[in-house]
């Protein structure tokens, strides 16, 4: 009887688990920020001992953090960049210089802390966390934690969110299916919710994958009402005839799918990818969890008109770290409303911009919790 009670128990916490990071569960958990303490922080940010308005960005980036936490001492000590992982079937296409085996490479050079994500997480004091959404082969994590790691690695973490080995080639049908969608999503809510309940207050996304700017490239079109030619880049190198291939194979996928542009499951099963879901999911769940989230470049921009599409709501939550090479991003960055923090050229991925845009987001905070206010500097305020 005991042992049938520990059973039901047993079951009962992982129906809650489902539920809590059910999208159903979290869309309803996603309000508008606090537009009243966005009014406090602005009355603070006028009264520091500057001339209003003088630090511009910063100003309103630290007023919609508070407004996004509700607090006008926002903590950001503890900051995340979540880096998504999947392959696509579309490279088989020959949208890509590089091979799929390429994936599970960087992965493994995540985890020893030696790729350029991991250098900019060292430097702004930031943690990273690599989840496999959909690697076309089997990471074995095992093996790499007995690997001599330098005393430089900043905190890899690696969480197993598989949803298959790698989507379908969107080119000869669709990527996934709505249930496989959906999931992706969901994997996205539960890691983000789970490390967000372990005090990280601010969230970087990130993404690997070989083939991945094509999947976005098919998603901005369809979502943002632009043509082919007009969203679609050169992604890692390839060349003109790359490039005419790549354009055919998106041209083709939407062509043979008919995806909707105002059903974003299904945007996301017939041309997406599956790190583009879950990263989708780590937007829905910040928001739930009040929550700033910092979006990298094509990719999570990609993945930020899936969330977008789902809850009108999220797109308070997000941060644009900067706008991408990838000549795509500025037209989503626009569909969104989006302005980027920075536009330094960028277009590799990993969550680099969004490590840089969380930086940002940290000095700005600072400016609001540490600078002090004319009165409590002593310093005369203007002649009215």
């Amino acid at each position: 009887m005991k042992r049938e009670n520990k059973k039901t128990a047993s079951l009962s916490r992982q129906e809650k688990l489902i539920k809590d990071f059910s999208l159903e569960n979290t869309i309803g958990k996603i309000l508008p920020p606090d537009e009243a303490l966005a009014k406090k922080a602005q009355e603070r940010l006028d009264s520091l001992t500057k001339p209003q308005g003088s630090l511009g960005r910063l100003e309103e980036l630290a007023k919609q953090i508070a407004s996004i936490t509700g607090r006008l001492d926002p903590d950001l000590t503890k900051k995340l960049i979540i880096v998504m992982a999947a392959d696509h079937g579309v490279v088989d296409e020959g949208v890509s210089v590089y091979p799929r085996e390429v994936t599970p490479q960087m992965v493994y050079n995540f985890l020893r802390g030696g790729a350029a994500i991991n250098v900019l997480a060292r430097h702004i004091g930031a943690d990273v966390v690599v989840v496999d959404a959909g690697v076309a082969s089997n990471i074995d994590y095992r093996q790499q934690k007995a690997a001599k790691e330098t005393p430089e690695s900043s905190c890899s973490m690696f969480v197993d969110k598989k949803i298959g080995l790698g989507t379908g080639n969107m080119a000869k049908g669709a990527a996934m299916t709505k249930e496989q969608a959906i999931s992706s999503i969901e994997a996205g809510i539960e890691v983000a919710a789970g490390m967000i309940e372990n005090g990280y207050g601010i969230v970087g996304t990130g993404d690997m994958g070989i083939g991945n700017t094509t999947a976005s490239s098919a998603i901005a079109a369809c979502m943002c009402s632009a043509s082919v030619e007009a969203v679609t880049g050169y992604g890692t190198g390839i060349d003109d005839a790359g490039y005419v291939k790549k354009v055919n194979a998106i041209k083709k996928a939407i062509r043979i799918n008919k995806p909707d542009p105002n059903d974003a499951i299904d945007v996301l099963s017939k041309i997406g990818g599956f790190e583009i879901g879950a990263i989708a999911g780590v937007i829905l769940g910040c928001a739930a969890k009040k929550t700033p989230v910092v979006i990298d470049g094509f990719i999570s921009g990609a993945a930020a008109l899936i969330a977008e599409s789902i809850s009108a709501a999220c797109r308070q939550y997000m941060i644009a770290s900067h706008c991408s090479v990838e000549k795509g991003h500025k037209i989503v960055l626009e569909k969104l409303k989006l302005a980027p923090l920075f536009d330094f050229d960028m277009r590799l991925g990993e969550g680099t911009g969004a490590a840089i845009g969380i930086s940002v987001a940290h000095a700005a905070v600072k400016i609001l919790n540490e600078m002090p206010t004319f009165d409590e500097a002593s310093v005369s305020q203007k002649n009215i």
